[in-house]
Formats: structure tokens, C-alpha cells, sequence
């Protein structure tokens, strides 16, 4: 048989070679029974029972991962647990098997698959893949209702075996220890998954997305996974093995050399400083953020507050949150990124008006504008945080002058109201936008004169300036960072920040990608926010070359006619000064792309 090499996403480094193991993921079949009316109590005792179970399980597993991996990595499941002790579940399933005379196990179902919908809907890929959540925590309530075992069980593996599945739910890959298993693949998933971080945090090399890869395996053949690069390759040659295993020893090297510069600043040998900082979702990745040598967190995101629950977080909720991560980060700064999604898709308490294009609906900072009584609270509780460390405030989705200007009136009339209550803040806490929409870049040297720094968030940049639809498998190939009116519009709004004495920084997947590293520099952004993983190879990437040689890499790509031109001359010259890094083996079946250890 020769070798297949599939692509998908790496999300959690490392090279391993072993033998495949095929699992199959197992979820309850349920079917719609009548019940009759003396037995709705039982249905509802059962019901609750469940739940109860559930929630054992749950805190039985969080304990195993904070001991084994740290409890930064055990609050994943706190969403898990939220959903369980939210009463609106229990009461809603309850009044669904009274109402309709059903048994508990469909009440559930009915109940929860609303929710799943409205996590599907969402734009956002991070809150997107919240739906696994809901289907991970529903499906335990199910067994335990059914009387059914885990999902799937691994048996028979003995520190060799590279685990395959459609998918996995973070419980799931709780399950998997770093003594039994070497890899994990799956058919679907994200970057930003609770599986993805479970891996990450278990140090298992995974690799995400590989679409119908579990039918081309056979169980214990010889299998490399690669979630550095996002390859699997099944049954390799034996050159191809003895590629591999010398490319993972140089890894494993690199990365104990990489570690080292964790405390070192981020500049050019000709004195150019470049601040790198990290993207964070919760509070407990901020041991992550110092242990990986991050000079602040660039982008914090707000949304986790809002998940999984029918109300608003109110101001304390908030301040709460905001003076933790402030005062554990202080003195290095941390910038929080207001509310950035549409609140009828993820809070019932939030009632908007469906729309067709919810990506270019309300949203983000439109939504706050439209409801003052959730930007208020929110604005409020960053600037009582701030009296306790380094805080700055970042609108999201800024599209002109006139909504940031909007935004900017709320501020200060909060700001006026906390100063008449007596309350505390930091009266010079920074304030900028984020370089997100098409108008905001093309009016960037308007909107420089309004804020006190940019941040660039290319995911969407990308998306919106390329008519690109990234969620839309039919058309994704087209989304290039790397295209050339890309990197015009970039090199434009560093140009307007500069001009206005404003500095910029990078906050979306661009800025975690190791082969961009030159470019951004040469570009001249100031900051790269990035995630805490990528933050070593980006440090070391920054300090091996001069400003000058990085400007000269990135004029040099302003001559490429397309984003493949530009990535090859770009690949070419990260080859060329980090050999160590970008290895360049070419496998058959599989486009060269670099990866970052």
C-alpha cells in the first residue's frame, strides 16, 4: 500500500509516529415515547437524577485535569458544568415531558437543539465551536439516562497508538493520557475547540478537519502525524518514517532552545523593539501567557462571559473578572476587546430581529451602540478594573469615524459618572479600535485621530476585503492573508498610525503564523498579539534579523501578483534564515506549508 498524506489543521504541535487506532464515538440514538400522565413525575425524577449524575462525572474528570495538567486547563469544563446547573435547562425539560407527555431522554433533546442551532449560526469560528459544549454535556445527560458507558473507550494501547475519530468532545479527549496515546486526528474540529485546547494542554500532537480520513485507515498500521504542519500520512515509506524521525528529534531541540527566550525581549539586532503578546479567551490561560514569555495579553475576549446562560453578566460579574486578569498581568498591559458577536444567537435575554447576513448585521460594536443597557456595564467594569493594572479598552468592528465616535460619547459619559460616584479608574486608560472592515482601513488616517492605538484583526479583514465567506468549504481556498491587496491595505493603516503618532498592532491569525513574521516586522507593526504557543519561534524570528533586512523582505513582496507568488518568495526566505524552523520536505499529495513547533 503506498503512502496517503491528508491535510488538516494543527492544533496542537509535535510529530508522532505510531500505530492508528480507528474509535468510534458513540451517541445515543433516542426515539419519541409517549408516556403516560402518571408517569411524568418519574420521567422528571429520572430527568433530574441525571443531571445529577452528569455533574459528578464532570467534576470527577476536572479534578483528574487540574492534577494532571494544571487547573487552567480543568476550567474548560466550568461551561460544561454552567449548562448542567443552569435551572432553565431542568425546567424547560421538565415542562417539555409535561406539557407533551414524553419521555425525559427526547424532552432533553428538544430542548437542547435549539441551542445547538444558534451556536451553528454564529460567524464567529471560537464561539461557533461552542457548540460542541452543548452536544458533549447532552449526550452524558443521555447516557446516564439511557444507562450507557462513555461515548467510546480506548483499550488494548500501550504508548503507541495515534487515536482516530469524526470528532471528539473535550470529556473525550480527557480520557486520552500522554502514557497511552501519541496522536490524535479528527475528521472535524477547529483551533479554538475544547478538544483542541485539551490536547494542547495533555502536549498531544493533534490535527483537526481532516475530512473522511477515518475511512482510508486501517487499525495499526504505521501512521506520522504532523500537527506542526497538519499532515497525517498513512502508511509511510520507509524514507518518509526516517524523515520524520529525524525532523522530531530536531523539534524536540528546537523547542527546549526555543523555551529559552521566554524572558528576552522581542527586538532586532539593529534595535527595533516589537512588543509580542498573546490572544487569550478565559482568565486561567494566563499561566500559559507568562510561562511562554508574553509581554502582555493583545487580545482579550470577552464573549465567554455571555455563553451558556439566559441573562446578561451584570457590572460585578464583570469588574470581578477584569480586576483578576489586571492585577495578575500588571505591571504588562492587557487590552480587553468589548462584546463581539450578535446576542440574539447566544443570550435569550438579548431579543433581535433575525437577519440574513448576520456577518454583516448587528454585531460587535453595533450591537453595543443599539443596546447602551449591555455596553454600559461592560465599559463600566473595565474602567473600575483599571485602577488595579494596566488596562486598555478595543472596540471591535469599527467601520467610521461616526460610530467610534459613538462609542468614545458612552465612554465618556461613564467615565463622568464613575468621577461623580467617587469611584476609581485609570483616567488615562487607552482606548482603540480595531482594523476589522474594508472602511475602517481605507479611512484609517480619520480614525487614527480618534483613538490612542489599532489593532488589526485579519480574520475578518481578510474575509471582508476578498468577498471571502471563510465558513464556506465551496469558496475557503480563496481566503489568502497573503494577497496582495491584503498586504496593500495593511501596509496603508501602519502608514496612518504612524503618521498620526499612533501605535498598531496585529491581533488576528496572521500574527500567530511564523512565516509572517518578517513581513509584519518589515511592515513596521509595533505589536504582534498571537497565541502564547507561537510566541518563542516569533521572538527568535524577530531577533535574528536587522529592521532594515525585514523591510526589505516585505518591499520586496509588494512586486508579487498573487498571494502564491507571495508566499513562495516568502517560504523561500524564512527557509534561507531559519532552516532549523522551516524544514521544507516536500511530500507528495500535500502543498508545502511551514508550521511552527
Amino acid at each position: 500500500m503506498s503512502a496517503q498524506v491528508f491535510r488538516g489543521i494543527g492544533v496542537s504541535p509535535g510529530i508522532a509516529v505510531g500505530k492508528a487506532l480507528v474509535v468510534e464515538v458513540r451517541r445515543p440514538r433516542i426515539k419519541r415515547e409517549r408516556v403516560d400522565p402518571a408517569r411524568v413525575p418519574l420521567e422528571i425524577s429520572r430527568l433530574r437524577q441525571a443531571l445529577e449524575a452528569s455533574r459528578r462525572q464532570l467534576l470527577e474528570i476536572q479534578e483528574r485535569i487540574a492534577k494532571e495538567v494544571g487547573p487552567q486547563y480543568a476550567r474548560i469544563f466550568d461551561a460544561h458544568l454552567l449548562i448542567l446547573e443552569d435551572r432553565w435547562l431542568v425546567e424547560e425539560a421538565s415542562a417539555t415531558i409535561q406539557a407533551q407527555g414524553v419521555n425525559a431522554e427526547y424532552a432533553l433533546q428538544e430542548v437542547l437543539e435549539p441551542v445547538r442551532q444558534a451556536f451553528s449560526r454564529v460567524e464567529d469560528g471560537y464561539l461557533r465551536e461552542r457548540r460542541t459544549d452543548v452536544d458533549d454535556v447532552g449526550d452524558r445527560v443521555l447516557r446516564n439516562l439511557l444507562g450507557q458507558r462513555g461515548s467510546f473507550h480506548v483499550e488494548g494501547m500501550h504508548g503507541e497508538a495515534i487515536v482516530f475519530a469524526h470528532d471528539l468532545a473535550p470529556s473525550d479527549t480527557a480520557q486520552l493520557h500522554r502514557d497511552a496515546v501519541l496522536g490524535l486526528v479528527t475528521e472535524t474540529g477547529g483551533r479554538t475547540s475544547h478538544s483542541a485546547i485539551m490536547a494542547r494542554s495533555l502536549e498531544i500532537p493533534a490535527v483537526v478537519g481532516v475530512e473522511e480520513i477515518c475511512a482510508h485507515v486501517v487499525n495499526h498500521e504505521t501512521v506520522i502525524l504532523d500537527g506542526t504542519e497538519g499532515l497525517v500520512i498513512l502508511a509511510p515509506d520507509r524514507d518518509t518514517l526516517a524523515r520524520y524521525h529525524a525532523r522530531k528529534q530536531q523539534l524536540e531541540y528546537v523547542g527546549r532552545a526555543l523555551h529559552k527566550l521566554g524572558a528576552l525581549p522581542a527586538e532586532t539586532q539593529d534595535g527595533y523593539r516589537v512588543r509580542v503578546t498573546a490572544n487569550i479567551e478565559f482568565p486561567e490561560e494566563l499561566p500559559a501567557v507568562q510561562a511562554h514569555g508574553a509581554e502582555g495579553v493583545g487580545l482579550y475576549r470577552s464573549e465567554f462571559l455571555y455563553l451558556n446562560r439566559p441573562d446578561l453578566p451584570g457590572e460585578e460579574e464583570h469588574f470581578a473578572v477584569y480586576r483578576a486578569v489586571a492585577a495578575e498581568m500588571h505591571p504588562r498591559p492587557t487590552v480587553i476587546r468589548t462584546l463581539d458577536f450578535g446576542g440574539d444567537k447566544l443570550a435569550s435575554s438579548i431579543q433581535l430581529a433575525a437577519e440574513e447576513n448576520p456577518s454583516l448585521g448587528l454585531r460587535a460594536i453595533r450591537l453595543c451602540l443599539h443596546r447602551p443597557d449591555i455596553f454600559r456595564p461592560q465599559l463600566r467594569a473595565i474602567l473600575r478594573a483599571s485602577a488595579f493594572g494596566a488596562l486598555r479598552i478595543m472596540y471591535p468592528m469599527i467601520s467610521g469615524v461616526a460610530e467610534l465616535r459613538a462609542a468614545n460619547a458612552i465612554l465618556e459619559d461613564v467615565k463622568a459618572e464613575l468621577r461623580r460616584q467617587g469611584i476609581a479608574f485609570d483616567p488615562a486608560i487607552q482606548v482603540g479600535a480595531m482594523i476589522e472592515t474594508p472602511s475602517a482601513a481605507v479611512t484609517a488616517d480619520l480614525l487614527a485621530r480618534e483613538v490612542d492605538f489599532f489593532s488589526v484583526g485579519t480574520n475578518d479583514l481578510i474575509q471582508y476585503s476578498l468577498a471571502i465567506d471563510r465558513i464556506n468549504e465551496q469558496v475557503a481556498y480563496l481566503y489568502e492573508p497573503l494577497h496582495p491587496a491584503v498586504l496593500r491595505m495593511l501596509r496603508g493603516v501602519v502608514s496612518a498610525a504612524h503618521n498620526e503618532g499612533i501605535w498598531i498592532s496585529m491581533c488576528g491569525e496572521m500574527a500567530s503564523d511564523p512565516l509572517h513574521g518578517l513581513l509584519l516586522v518589515g511592515l513596521g507593526f509595533d505589536e504582534l498579539s498571537m497565541t502564547p504557543g507561537a510566541i518563542p519561534l516569533m521572538k527568535r524570528i524577530i531577533r535574528s534579523v536587522t529592521y532594515g533586512q525585514a523591510a526589505e523582505v516585505a518591499q520586496r513582496l509588494f512586486g508579487c501578483a498573487t498571494a502564491q507568488e507571495v508566499e513562495r518568495l516568502l517560504l523561500q526566505e524564512m527557509r534561507a534564515r531559519f532552516p532549523e524552523y522551516f524544514a521544507g520536505d516536500a511530500l507528495p499529495g500535500a502543498e508545502e506549508r511551514p508550521g511552527f513547533p
